[in-house]
């Protein structure tokens, strides 16, 4: 189990990263940039590191995740749970702390990016944690 763990770990800033600086850095940042999401330059290190303690935290609380379901649709109900914590706390935060212009898109796209993130993490959790049958009904 513990092997499991550490993947997921370790998997969650593989995947989150280079979605994370090709998304806010790449692809769109000019209208991250008109958001106000940025003040100044983004600090690349302290988002890795961020990012790395999120994936060791979520990895550590997925095999207390006790739910009727296992595998993917597991992965799916946990990643779409904790999605909406981290949707709530990122994004609708950021639009009640200051005043972002055009609020609607910046939801719409971060709520899209939140998905894909959250999408392809379930996919990893379904897979390292595929087999296991041990589910405890709870949820």
């Amino acid at each position: 189990m513990i092997k499991k763990q550490i993947l997921a770990a370790v998997i969650y800033p593989i995947i989150v990263f280079p979605l994370a600086i090709v998304w806010h850095l790449i692809l769109f940042k000019d209208k991250y940039m008109a958001f106000g999401y940025f003040e100044g330059e983004p600090n690349i290190v302290v988002g890795l590191a961020t990012m790395v303690i999120q994936g060791a935290v979520l990895a550590a609380i997925y095999p207390m995740f006790k739910v009727r379901r296992t595998g993917y649709p597991r992965a799916f109900q946990f990643a779409g749970l904790l999605g909406l914590f981290f949707w709530t706390s990122h994004v609708l935060a950021l639009v009640a702390k200051q005043s972002v212009p055009n609020a609607s898109t910046f939801v719409l796209m971060e709520t899209f990016y939140l998905g894909v993130q959250f999408g392809l993490f379930a996919l990893a959790l379904g897979f390292i944690f595929r087999g296991e049958t041990r589910v405890n009904m709870a949820v």
